[in-house]
């Protein structure tokens, strides 16, 4: 496994492709607006060689024998499935950020493992073919213990029309062209967690595709700087803090970064090729993907409510008061965090083996917990900020420099002071602020689809008409007008 020193070094050699502000990011482990989410991803190495730590964030591969990185390795067993669980909120604790660059690819690893296989049960002619290659390519990224960020999204146009009646053909990532060594791909996949920090994407389809859809329906493995990617980087509430020092920004080695990935004629060889026009198959990866991402993705926001809550303890204290004032908040804090962890870890374990040897989650229960995750953590955003008081929300709080100021910081530390030193309650409401409205904020409302989306699905997985008949059983109730028989 790589040392953090070994893993900015890998990202030190890679192309610069990476821009925000339409500058040009020369060196992604130093300039400001990468540099914390690389240290982010960077202590996740640190972790898989921790006493502390190393239990969880590394495991022995199946496929070589050694220990590697757990983001690399492949999910068998519902233990396996609450380690993701468990790992995605450590992560956020031990970095007070998402750390996308690592998580995201494994589930997509993971998703296309199960795929492959089905498509080589099913006697697909590649299937075979893409079964191989994703081992070997996993053998070998185990081994060069590599961050690996996971792209689905596409810009999708028109949401009303799949990819084959959309104006613009690139409004899904696109092959254009097949030949002896491999495909080339045109298009975009946006929004995608910690390209920055990565050193190569592992792309998905996003969406099942259909007949006549074929050159949508297509997964490969991709260096991040790989020429004709390009890779911008989104604003985010409170970025421009990022190019300064001081206190505006709370967190050293954390800081969520999203890229709209640009594919301009890349070259993608057939061994790194795992889809290629399979649409039957379309759907099924981006399911296998949503069951185990939306189970985990509640460990990731607990991660975040539990450093939302304990901040919160510490600046009612730097503010003078005791946390029993806040009990019944502090309390909703708790129910919200642990209300995601744990429909996540019963999704895990009440999940299915598939036939490839992959685990995956409930369908049900996945979903179920995507719509907490779309709303519990604003609540405890809110509850961290009604603790907090007024110096918490952004507007109420002068900045690092006029803080700094010869002629009036010290008067401005001094209406600052609490119960202790200004600085410790300047640093505490502006984590808060950071975590509540501004930079450190992951994406819980759409981060791994929709609330609304999982709303249907979780309606599909419900075994509804079974539990009617059992009402029908219990009350001796004939059919209702209208029903069917």
């Amino acid at each position: 496994m790589r040392s953090p020193k070994e893993y900015k070094e890998s990202l030190k050699r890679m192309r610069p492709n990476v821009y925000k502000f339409g500058e040009l990011i020369e060196d992604v482990t130093t300039h400001p607006a990468t540099r914390r989410t690389v240290e982010g991803h960077a202590k996740l190495f640190w972790a898989a060689m921790s006493e502390r730590w190393g239990e969880l964030f590394s495991k022995e591969s199946s496929l070589i024998g050694e220990r590697v990185s757990r983001y690399l390795t492949l999910i068998k067993t519902p233990e396996d499935m609450v380690a993701n669980c468990r790992m995605k909120r450590a992560a956020f604790n031990l970095t007070g950020t998402c750390t996308g660059g690592r998580c995201v690819g494994w589930n997509a690893i993971n998703a296309m493992w199960a795929t492959a296989y089905e498509m080589a049960r099913d006697g697909v002619e590649w299937g075979e073919e893409y079964s191989r290659r994703l081992m070997e390519w996993l053998i070998w990224a185990q081994k060069e213990d590599i961050t690996l960020s996971g792209a689905l999204t596409d810009p999708k146009g028109d949401r009303t029309k799949g990819p084959g009646g959309q104006k613009d053909p690139l409004s899904y990532l696109k092959i254009v062209e097949k030949d002896d060594e491999g495909i080339t791909v045109r298009g975009a996949k946006i929004m995608i967690a910690g390209v920055a920090a990565a050193n190569y994407i592992f792309v998905l389809p996003g969406r099942g595709m259909r007949e006549g859809e074929e050159d949508y329906a297509v997964s490969f493995v991709v260096p991040r700087d790989e020429e004709g990617i390009t890779c911008v980087e989104a604003r985010h509430p409170s970025d421009l803090r990022e190019m300064e020092e001081g206190w505006d920004n709370p967190v050293e080695r954390g800081g969520i970064t999203q890229s709209y990935v640009l594919f301009d004629d890349v070259r993608i060889p057939w061994e790194r090729v795992f889809m290629a026009g399979e649409v039957k198959y379309s759907g099924r990866a981006v399911m296998n993907f949503i069951r185990m991402y939306r189970a985990s993705i509640g460990g990731c926001v607990a991660g975040q409510g539990d450093l939302m809550a304990a901040s919160s303890v510490l600046i009612a204290r730097a503010n003078g008061l005791q946390e029993k004032a806040f009990r019944a908040e502090l309390a909703k804090m708790v129910v919200n965090n642990e209300t995601t962890f744990a429909v996540g870890v019963a999704a895990s374990l009440l999940g299915e083996q598939h036939p490839s040897g992959i685990w995956l989650p409930s369908t049900l229960l996945s979903n179920v917990n995507k719509v907490h995750v779309g709303t519990l953590p604003y609540e405890t955003k809110r509850l961290a900020q009604e603790i907090a008081g007024g110096i918490a929300e952004t507007g109420c709080m002068p900045s690092f420099k006029d803080l700094q100021d010869e002629r009036y910081g010290e008067l401005l530390r001094r209406y600052l002071s609490g119960a202790t030193d200004p600085e410790i309650r300047i640093k505490l409401a502006r984590f808060i602020e950071w975590l509540t409205v501004g930079g450190g904020i992951p994406g819980t409302m759409h981060g791994g689809g929709s609330p609304g989306g999982a709303r249907m699905m979780l309606l599909r997985s419900y075994p509804m008409g079974e539990y009617i008949e059992r009402v029908r059983e219990l009350l001796e109730l004939d059919r209702l007008p209208g029903e069917d028989e």
